[in-house]
């Protein structure tokens, strides 16, 4: 068991060992309950293990996501893991759903309607097509009249854009300030003026 305030070779190890075994994200508060430390411990750890990871040219690296952390191999590997895998190449996103991830990366939590009030066109299927590539996901439903089903960025999305968070995206250029989601809902669901 790792005891509190242990930095050493056994908590790195464990850390590793939780990392690798959960093969998803796994969040700060879930390693430090796991391991039985705080949290400047766990930070500790996790930095100690992604420098000897880039000490010894590993070809695994600690990729953070947010507030949480997974075990992942380096983008130069990709080419021969795929082929050991015999996966067949990505289909690349189309300008749509590139489209589409970009509105709801800068504006999210939103709706299809708002998404589809920015495109001007019917975007259903490539939102659908986007939470089934676990790029977007639902994310509630929004506080405004009929309660739309709300779309957010995953942590697939931050990994395949290679962020660590959302705060990574790069400034959007100058353009006219959009009307929020909640807004663009509730102009819908005024009547029309007589």
């Amino acid at each position: 068991m790792i005891m509190e305030g242990n930095t050493s070779s056994a908590l790195i190890g464990a850390v590793e060992a939780v990392l690798f075994a959960c093969g998803e994200p796994v969040s700060l508060a879930r390693l430090q309950e796991a391991c039985h430390v705080g949290k400047p411990e766990i930070c500790q750890a996790l930095e100690t293990l992604e420098q000897q990871y880039r000490r010894r040219k590993s070809a695994l690296h600690v990729q953070q996501l947010e507030n949480a952390y997974q075990l992942c191999t380096r983008q130069e590997y990709a080419g021969v893991i795929a082929r050991a895998a015999e996966t067949k190449k990505s289909v690349p996103l189309s300008p749509a759903a590139m489209e589409v991830l970009t509105i709801v990366a800068y504006n999210q939590p939103v709706s299809k309607s708002f998404v589809e009030h920015v495109r001007g066109v019917d975007s259903s299927s490539v939102v659908n097509t986007l939470v089934e590539k676990e790029l977007l996901t639902e994310a509630g439903r929004l506080a405004v009249p009929g309660h739309p089903i709300a779309y957010a960025t995953t942590p697939h999305f931050l990994r395949c854009f290679g962020l660590s968070s959302l705060e990574e995206l790069p400034p959007l250029p100058n353009v006219i300030q959009q009307e929020s989601p909640e807004e663009l809902l509730e102009e819908d669901a005024l009547p029309a003026s007589q």
